[in-house]
Formats: structure tokens, C-alpha cells, sequence
């Protein structure tokens, strides 16, 4: 087929090359404009459109796609199909109707749970026993369209959103090639209306670990805002991320340092298994306490 490719972070990129090596013709690749980064604050390619690029494949990084010309530029690619993933703008009306077979959207949940931005995250938070991958048919609401194929994925007791974004990457680009060389046997489905959530965005203010909630939730912070934006707590006047970390034994008051880095909680104790402090590489628990002493309590 002769398919237009929107998506922008990492998480699309094994999608991309994926619909390379099966053999479909790239149209074009749509992406999230370069963006100031790094200590210089020099516009940097997302990672799309590095590899795009790198590929050979033809770039464009609109700022909206509700102008007339920017529509009759994606019109004029005259494609078969879009695959889109999240690729982080929303798509008008006449961008849908443009490829003959429409819009095809990877959405890394079980659909209708946790429509929306951060469906990895909300699912670990919320302490899913599973999520997934949908491969739905684009329509004007967001992510509401009847679904083509869905996969789950069970949540491992210690994953991380980063374990699971890889998981489910590859899983997207397995379906999608499968959807696509099936599509006209493909029934959709409509979501029921039933068991609808809402992945709201991630808040930076989500981020710091409040020591009074029970050690189950606390550990779905830690793992659930894994590698970004990173659940933190205040150490030695630090402000340390902790990246991993499993249910622990023992209790004591809120905060409590009880052994190594198991600290307690409002009700268990988590441990922790791998921390960052400011400017540092993330370490594994061992490595971090040779490099400081921890408090009593930690804020």
C-alpha cells in the first residue's frame, strides 16, 4: 500500500520501520516539528524524523493540519492509507477522509480504558492487571473509533512504564502489519460504552512521593512515572528520582528508612531498586548507598 506515516516519539518508531521492511511505499512521514533541547537548547529532529530521514523517507512537520493548504498537501500524496501513532496532533475531518482506506491508530491500551495521552502510565498508577495494544479506525473523537485488533499484555508485578512502552511498541508494529495485510477481512467493532477511562496527561505535580499512602500505591508511582517525569523525594536536601522499586517488608512511620533502601510507608514498606540523584546516571540501589547516607526519614 501507499501510506502516509504520522507518528513522533520513540514509541512509533519500530511501527515506521516495521511498514518499511514489510514493503508498503512511504508517501511521506508526518512528525512533531523539531524542537530546542539538550544544554545548547538547539532544535533537535524527534526521533521519528531522525530516523525517517535516515531511511531516506521524506519529512514534513506541519504546526496544525487545520489550514486549507496544509490539507490539500496531505490530499495531494493521493495515499492508500495513514497509520498513525502517536504522532500528537489532532487530525481534522478532511485529513480522515483523505486516503482511500482512511486512518488506521495504534493505541497502546485496551480500548475504551484509557483513552487519551498516557495510557502506559495511567494504567501502571491505576494498578492494571493488563493493557495492550488496539489497532482502530480513526474517527473526529478522541480515540472512540471501532476497533480492527487488539492484543493484552499482562502488567508484570515490577514493570515499569519504559519496560512496557518497549513491549508495547513492538507488539503495535507486529499489528499493524497484520491488520494492514488483512484489512478487507478485518470486521471493526465498536467500543462499548462501557468501562471508558480517560489517560489524562502526566503533571510534573503527580511526581513527588507522598510517604503516608499505602506502600501498593507508592510502589505504582514509582514504576508507573518510570523514567519520565520520575517519582521523587527529597534526600539530604536532594531531590532524588527513584526509577524501580518492589513491595518490601516491615512497617514503621511514613518515610522511615527500616533497611537498605526499603522505606515505610502509610501502611507496608516499598524498596527501592534503582535511583537517580541530580545530574547523576540512574544506579541500582547497592551502588547509590555507597555514594550517600540516608537520613532517618526521608522527605
Amino acid at each position: 500500500m501507499r501510506i502516509i506515516f504520522m507518528g513522533t516519539p520513540e514509541f512509533s518508531v519500530p511501527v515506521l520501520e516495521a511498514l518499511v521492511d514489510a514493503g508498503h511505499e512511504i508517501a511521506c512521514v508526518y512528525c512533531q516539528p523539531p524542537r530546542p533541547a539538550g544544554r545548547g537548547k538547539k532544535d533537535r529532529p524527534t526521533p521519528v524524523q531522525a530516523r525517517a530521514e535516515a531511511l531516506g523517507l521524506p519529512v514534513r512537520h506541519p504546526v496544525s493540519l487545520r489550514h486549507p493548504d496544509a490539507q490539500a498537501d496531505f490530499a495531494a500524496l493521493k495515499a492508500d492509507l495513514a497509520v498513525v501513532v502517536a504522532y500528537g496532533l489532532i487530525l481534522p475531518q478532511a485529513i480522515l477522509d483523505a486516503p482511500t482506506q482512511g486512518c488506521l491508530n495504534i493505541h497502546a491500551s485496551l480500548l475504551p480504558r484509557w483513552r487519551g495521552a498516557a495510557p502506559i502510565h495511567r494504567a501502571i498508577l491505576a494498578g492494571d492487571a493488563q493493557t495492550g495494544v488496539c489497532i482502530m479506525q480513526m474517527e473526529a473523537g478522541l480515540d472512540t473509533g471501532p476497533v480492527l485488533m487488539r492484543e493484552a499484555l499482562p502488567i508484570e508485578a515490577e514493570d515499569t512504564t519504559d519496560d512496557l512502552h518497549d513491549r508495547l511498541a513492538g507488539m503495535g508494529a507486529r499489528l499493524i502489519v497484520a491488520a494492514i495485510a488483512g484489512l478487507s477481512h478485518l470486521v471493526p467493532t465498536p467500543q462499548p460504552a462501557a468501562g471508558t477511562t480517560y489517560a489524562h496527561k502526566i503533571d510534573k505535580a503527580e511526581a513527588r512521593i507522598d510517604w503516608t499512602k499505602p506502600a501498593t500505591e507508592v510502589d505504582r508511582q514509582i514504576r508507573g512515572l518510570s523514567a519520565f517525569p520520575g517519582a521523587w523525594c527529597e534526600i539530604a536536601g536532594e531531590r532524588v528520582k527513584l526509577l524501580r522499586a518492589r513491595i518490601g517488608a516491615g512497617q514503621g512511620t511514613p518515610g522511615q528508612v527500616l533497611s537498605g533502601f526499603t522505606v515505610a510507608c502509610g501502611t507496608g514498606a516499598i524498596e527501592v531498586t534503582l535511583a537517580q540523584r541530580p545530574g547523576k546516571r540512574a544506579m541500582d540501589a547497592a551502588d547509590f548507598l555507597r555514594g550517600i547516607t540516608l537520613p532517618p526519614v526521608l522527605g
